[in-house]
Formats: structure tokens, sequence, C-alpha cells
């Protein structure tokens, strides 16, 4: 009885091509995406500090005639501050989450700011010890 099926796989040559042409790609691509992660976190914080944070804070100084205190801090977006002044008129919460920066740390918040007259707020950026990497509201 003759077979009519062969069966035939890949010689170790081939696999091997397969595998040079694949490393050769990705040391190609590999390269050029590596500094990306980096530009998007400051992108990142650039965009939460100039849009969503300062959002958040506009619509609680329209609700309630001020901006949140540095000791209220921006934790008053989300839920309503106890201490003084109180909020008279709380429609929040104003985020949907603690406003963490994307190295990790907290934003910085102060007000009245030292920078503007309503608030300063900040990100310290990779190195949080260096004053270099900071991302801010008032530049």
């Amino acid at each position: 009885m003759k077979r009519i099926f062969t069966r035939r796989g890949f010689t170790l040559i081939e696999i091997m091509l397969v595998v040079i042409i694949i490393a050769a790609l990705a040391a190609m691509v590999v390269p050029r995406m590596s500094g990306r992660s980096e530009q998007a976190k400051k992108a990142i914080a650039h965009t939460d500090i100039g849009s969503h944070l300062s959002t958040a804070l506009k619509l609680y100084e329209l609700d309630n005639g001020n901006f949140p205190t540095t000791a209220q801090g921006l934790d008053a977006l989300l839920k309503e501050p106890k201490s003084s002044p109180v909020p008279t008129n709380w429609n929040g919460p104003y985020l949907e989450k603690k406003p963490i920066d994307p190295w990790g740390t907290p934003y910085v918040y102060k007000s009245p700011g030292e920078h503007r007259r309503d608030y300063d707020l900040s990100s310290k950026g990779k190195d949080a010890n260096s004053d270099d990497d900071d991302i801010v509201n008032w530049e």
C-alpha cells in the first residue's frame, strides 16, 4: 500500500533563519522605543496638571467659592473636607481616583500658591530629589 501523505518538517536552517530575522527586526525597533516610556509619563503628568486636575479644582472653586486649602489638599476633590473652610456646596467627588503622578507619588498642591495667586500644582518627576525634572503649572 502506497502512502499518499508525506510528513515534512522544518529544517534546522529554516528555523534559525526565521529566528535571525526576528532578532534583527527587534534590534531595530527596541532602541527606538526605549525612551518613549519616560516621554509618555511626562506627557501624562503635563496633561494631569494642565487639564484634569486643574478642571477638577476649577469645578470645586465654582461650587464653593474658593480652592481647597493646602491643608485640605487634593483629597478635597475626592471627599468633602471637614476642616475650615468647610465647603458650602460640595458636589463631588470631582475626581475618580486619588491624584498620583505617573511615578507613583502624589502631586504637590499648595493654595494660595507661591508662584500663582490661586494655587501651585506640580509633580516631582522621575527623580523626586531633584528639581530639574519637576513638572509644574506656573511655567
